[in-house]
C-alpha cells in the first residue's frame, strides 16, 4: 500500500508532460491549437490515389506528357459548385481532371475524378495555362494568396507522383502554383 501515492503522482506527472508536450508541439505548427493534430485516421480516409486514378477508358503511356497544377480561385467547392461558379450547368464540362478539395464543400485533401478523366479527354486550351492537349490539369480548390491546405498539398503531390510515374512524365513537365 505504500506504492499508491508514488503512483498517483508518477500518472499525473505523466499526464501533465503529455498534455504540455502535445501543446508545445501544436502551437508550433502552422495551424491553431483549436485545429487539432493530425490524423493518421482522417487523412487515410481519403481513399487511395490508384482508386481515383482509374479510368473507364484504356490508357497508354504516350496519352500524357506534361502535369498542370493550379489553384480554382474560389474559397471552397466540390465538383459540382466549382461547375456551377464557373457557369457550367453540369461538372462533367469542367476543364481539368482532378480537384482537390479543401474543408469547404469536400473533404480536406478529397481527391474527385472528372469525367475528363474518366473518359482520358484532352482539356481544352485555355489563355494562360501550361501545356498542350497532352496536359492532365489538376484543380486545387483555394486562392493562391491563402495557399493550399498541408493535406491538399501533400495529396496532390501523392497524385502527380503517381501519373508521372504512370506516364513517365519528366519533372521538369511538371509546374505546380506553389514552385517558386
Amino acid at each position: 500500500m505504500t506504492g499508491q501515492p508514488r503512483q498517483a503522482k508518477i500518472l499525473i506527472c505523466l499526464i501533465v508532460s503529455m498534455t504540455a508536450g502535445a501543446a508545445v508541439l501544436m502551437a508550433l505548427d502552422n495551424q491553431s491549437i483549436s485545429a487539432g493534430a493530425f490524423s493518421l485516421a482522417s487523412y487515410s480516409s481519403l481513399g487511395s490515389i490508384s482508386s481515383v486514378t482509374s479510368t473507364r477508358q484504356p490508357t497508354t503511356v504516350d496519352k500524357w506528357d506534361r502535369i498542370e497544377v493550379f489553384y480554382s480561385n474560389s474559397k471552397g467547392g466540390d465538383l459540382a459548385q466549382i461547375a456551377s461558379l464557373a457557369g457550367l450547368t453540369n461538372s462533367d464540362d469542367l476543364n481539368f481532371h482532378f480537384l482537390v478539395c479543401n474543408s469547404l464543400g469536400g473533404l480536406d485533401g478529397e481527391i474527385q475524378p472528372t469525367e475528363k478523366w474518366l473518359n482520358q479527354w484532352s482539356a481544352l486550351p485555355a489563355a494562360g495555362w501550361y501545356g498542350s492537349s497532352k496536359t492532365i490539369r489538376i484543380c486545387v480548390v483555394g486562392e493562391k494568396r491563402t495557399g493550399a491546405s498541408d493535406y491538399q498539398i501533400s495529396r496532390t503531390e501523392e497524385l502527380v507522383e503517381a501519373v508521372a510515374r504512370k506516364f513517365n512524365i519528366a519533372p521538369s513537365h511538371i509546374h505546380y502554383p506553389w514552385q517558386l
